[in-house]
């Protein structure tokens, strides 16, 4: 596919985090390690899942969609970055960035959608304990996974379609170690307005309706819990959320972190650094939250491990 017609290069330029030659070995191991982690970290829970029959059940079965989709987050973005560092070449094609643009949006919407459909998991746990079975059973499990890939599908469909209408001039560079969709948009020469108004549109329903989903789960758990009388009931209550509410503020923090920081400052190349949290350093840390905050992932990947 050639790129719209305004274009004179089939390609794109990413800056990278650093374009000093002395830290590209230190980068390339630092990233090559966090990935490694993050991919063998993530398995590991979806092995442990899948392997022990006391986790089928609907938290631990949207942990291991979780797992597989923070895998694909950072295979989406990770991998370009050490061809590029170890062949010191900063070249995407214009077919190779539309498609980590797209990869990128839908695992991101979809690792968005997949924590508000946990935090709805805790909150009927908790505040209908009774009827938990009933109202997550399998069908439903699985209906609301589906309904996350359908639309993080065609939300990153949407915008990646729309950048294929743009006209682009000479300067390709991308201050960036990845195509991310704000900064390819600003390299057209055509009108962006109509993508500028999806992009922000997209952001507030598909980043603030699952948020406002997660919060208001966790007002009515945290009611819920009050409502216990005994000490010992409300801590193992709260112990189901806090592994999950850990990665939530992780996830967001990080997330809302860089792009408020991007819209007060015009400086990309720290932009760029500070968006490594939610891309690389979250998902690598998940694993290590969910394992050492819970028993039966620990005592899971103990009994996978010595088979």
């Amino acid at each position: 596919m050639e790129p719209g017609n305004g274009t004179q290069s089939s390609e794109f330029l990413l800056l990278g985090l650093s374009e000093e030659p002395e830290l590209q070995p230190l980068l390339f191991g630092l990233f090559l390690s966090m990935y490694l982690i993050t991919v063998l970290g993530n398995l590991l829970i979806i092995l442990a899942v899948s392997s022990d029959s006391h986790l089928h059940t609907p938290m631990y079965f949207f942990l291991s969609n979780l797992s597989m989709v923070d895998i694909c987050f950072t295979s989406t973005t990770i991998p370009k970055m050490l061809v590029n560092i170890q062949t010191q070449s900063k070249a995407i094609t214009y077919a190779g960035c539309i498609t980590q643009i797209y990869f990128f949006i839908h695992f991101a919407v979809l690792d968005d959608f997949i924590l508000t459909v946990m935090a709805y998991d805790r909150y009927v746990a908790i505040c209908h304990p009774l009827h938990y079975t009933v109202i997550m059973n399998p069908s439903v499990c699985g209906l609301l996974v589906l309904v996350s890939w359908i639309i993080s599908i065609l939300n990153s469909l949407l915008e990646s379609l729309m950048v294929l209408d743009l006209s682009f001039c000479s300067d390709l560079q991308i201050p960036h170690f990845f195509c991310e969709l704000k900064q390819v948009v600003q390299l057209a020469c055509s009108d962006t307005f109509p993508n500028d108004i999806v992009m922000y549109f997209s952001a507030g329903l598909l980043a603030g309706g699952p948020l406002t989903g997660i919060l208001y789960s966790y007002s009515k758990i945290v009611f819920s819990i009050q409502a216990i009388p005994s000490a010992q009931g409300k801590y193992k209550a709260f112990s189901t959320c806090a592994s999950h509410l850990s990665v939530v503020f992780l996830f967001y923090g990080t997330s809302l972190g860089v792009y408020l920081g991007s819209a007060s400052t015009h400086h990309s190349q720290s932009s760029a650094v500070a968006s490594v949290m939610y891309t690389v350093v979250t998902p690598m840390l998940n694993p290590f939250i969910y394992s050492l905050r819970n028993k039966d992932i620990k005592s899971a990947l103990e009994r996978f491990l010595c088979r």
